[in-house]
């Protein structure tokens, strides 16, 4: 399958130790849980899981539960007889059955409905279930895969999700680590890309300047790995050079829109006393503000701050955090407080 090992692209230390982790898991028949944000590459671990297991030469059959209404996930699970239900014009397998002997991966397990969630856990427990409009007991031996980004035990908490079933499925929970966690491995995947794309377009292979590099070094991805794919390819077939000199991280940004400023970080509230010179430089009158305007004031100090830092190491938040003198960990927190959209060019 096309970009199958996207996600597995790496050498820094967390995604080696995430890859360890998968194949330990993968030696035990036993469920797993796969924890990820959107993007991370859920589905490329769960495969990973598969085919590391001894269960390899067996089918691995994938359910996105998301993507069925609630009504239809019973019956795509367990199948159902003809005549079951309207519609119903001949037995069809479930993919349970699909994947006898081998792993059914349900991904955005936390869609489930509760009803559903019991006929799992009696599979889970005594390897059997029926299919929809019969009392004929089917054997299954299948190991379960489930993926998420949602928290599970919250949605425990909430009634949304059976206790008993997330007991019997996390016999190991492994978490993907996002993509700004993994440092260097973000160039290592953008080069990857990079090179992919070009070979596509029939163009030479591009290679990225310094300001681009610490861009995708310093950008969150709140998209991950599918994101950063997305970036690098768009930037790719755009270039018109072997060097790459902007990207853009926001496709939807109105070219169009009225803006004052490209940074995008909301304006701070300019505070009762503060006066700006010509050299943009920010003074403030501490004795003409309210006292009831403390919290108010500190904001909208941290967002200037921030705002000024950025534009001055050209949206780098690395070099912005020397140049306020604070550490990175502190000005991503700061950024993560008052920005209004991800950072783009």
């Amino acid at each position: 399958m096309a970009g199958l090992n996207d996600s597995y692209i790496g050498e820094s230390e967390i995604f080696l130790d995430f890859q360890q982790k998968i194949a330990d898991a993968a030696s035990v028949d036993r469920s797993v849980l796969v924890i990820g944000e959107r993007g991370s590459g859920k589905e490329m671990a769960a495969s990973r899981l598969h085919y590391l297991s001894k269960r390899w030469q067996k089918n691995l059959v994938t359910v996105n539960c998301a993507a069925l209404a609630p009504t239809l996930i019973e019956s795509e699970l367990f199948g159902y007889e003809q005549g079951a239900f309207t519609g119903a014009s001949k037995t069809r397998k479930g993919r349970f059955e699909e994947a006898q002997g081998g792993t059914l991966f349900l991904d955005e397990i936390g869609n489930i409905p509760l009803q559903v969630q019991e006929k799992i856990l009696r599979v889970v427990e005594y390897g059997t279930y029926e299919r929809v409009g019969s009392s004929v007991t089917h054997e299954a031996d299948v190991r379960i895969i489930g993926a998420t980004n949602a928290d599970l035990r919250e949605l425990c908490r909430q009634g949304k999700f059976k206790e008993d079933l997330l007991d019997r499925l996390s016999f190991e929970v492994v978490f993907i680590p996002p993509l700004r966690e993994r440092g260097d491995d973000i160039l290592l995947l953008a080069n990857y890309f990079a090179q992919r794309m070009a070979m596509e377009c029939g163009q030479e292979i591009p290679v990225f300047s310094e300001e681009v590099q610490n861009l995708l070094l310093s950008y969150d991805w709140p998209g991950n790995v599918r994101e950063l794919k997305n970036t690098v390819e768009r930037a790719v077939y755009r270039s018109k050079g072997d060097i790459i000199t902007s990207i853009q991280l926001d496709p939807f940004r109105n070219p169009y829109a009225a803006s004052g400023n490209d940074v995008p970080l909301r304006q701070a509230a300019v505070p009762s006393g503060t006066v700006s010179d010509k050299t943009g430089k920010h003074e403030f009158s501490f004795d003409t503000l309210p006292l009831d305007s403390l919290d108010k004031t500190k904001d909208a100090l941290e967002a200037s701050f921030v705002k000024r830092a950025l534009e001055q190491a050209n949206g780098n938040q690395r070099e912005a955090a020397k140049l306020m003198k604070i550490t990175y960990d502190q000005f991503r927190g700061l950024y993560r407080k008052h920005k209004a959209q991800p950072l783009a060019t």
